[in-house]
């Protein structure tokens, strides 16, 4: 918590709005999508898979993979409460979804697919888009399944392996890939060096809270740093890789 409040603090004296973006690529990125303010039809397909998700009170037995859960002490936990704590928030959902439009994104990868909250955002983008999710946990993939299958959500193939074994199986490239899984600095750097064949020009990777330890942020700047990368995108909880090559490379913190 140390680390978040302090690297907050120093995250809103760097932090810049529209206005303090000079690269045209990501000026009309924040403009256009991230402070779109419109409602979108595909936005009551989310909040209604929300609102069931809250009202799940089923239990399941979670196997957690990665580095673990601050918050849940046991693996026994009610859908409800999984939703609550560990799924994507109703206004990043929507800029997820915002971006599956924007970008014209045909092909998505997520890891970490829990009980589907950031998933549904990015498949109800575009019908057409075709999303892979990996989850490790049998039960979670199990429930994620049922309730994407009640939801009609039939751009969503949901692989239920470990993260290192299912990217071992991917070859064709993604235009977007969600990272949502072990939150740990090697965990993360590994997904990103396994994740470097799947990515073109104009593929997106977002990394999820990055400022959540020390060591997820040293991942960070290790990612931000690495030769492919020319375009990074701050927004504290998220953070945007590209590896546009006719771009110089610039790391931008944004307030979103």
């Amino acid at each position: 918590m140390i680390h978040q409040s302090k690297s907050y603090l120093k995250f809103l004296r760097k932090s810049k709005n529209q206005h303090g973006v000079h690269s045209p690529f990501v000026y009309d990125l924040v403009t256009k999508c991230f402070y779109d303010r419109q409602q979108k039809t595909s936005y009551e397909i989310i909040k209604l898979f929300r609102k069931s998700i809250k009202k799940n009170r089923s239990k399941i037995t979670v196997t957690d993979l990665g580095a673990g859960s601050r918050v849940f002490k046991t693996p026994v936990r009610a859908i409800s409460k999984i939703g609550k704590h560990a799924g994507t928030k109703l206004k990043r959902a929507k800029l997820l979804n915002r971006l599956i439009t924007y970008l014209n994104i045909e092909t998505a990868l997520e890891l970490g697919t829990s009980v589907g909250m950031a998933t549904v955002a990015l498949a109800a983008g575009n019908p057409s888009t075709k999303l892979t999710t990996i989850e490790g946990c049998k039960e979670t993939s199990n429930t994620a399944k049922k309730l994407f299958e009640k939801f009609q959500l039939e751009n969503v193939n949901v692989i239920n392996d470990n993260f290192e074994k299912a990217l071992k199986n991917l070859h064709s490239p993604f235009d977007l890939i969600f990272v949502d899984g072990n939150h740990s600095k090697e965990a993360t750097l590994s997904y990103f060096n396994a994740l470097l064949k799947l990515v073109h020009n104009d593929t997106v990777i977002i990394f999820d809270d990055i400022y959540l330890s020390r060591e997820m942020t040293e991942a960070w700047e290790e990612i931000k740093s690495h030769q492919k990368v020319t375009v990074t995108i701050d927004t504290f909880k998220w953070g945007f890789v590209f590896f546009r090559e006719e771009q110089a490379k610039q790391h931008f913190v944004v307030r979103f």
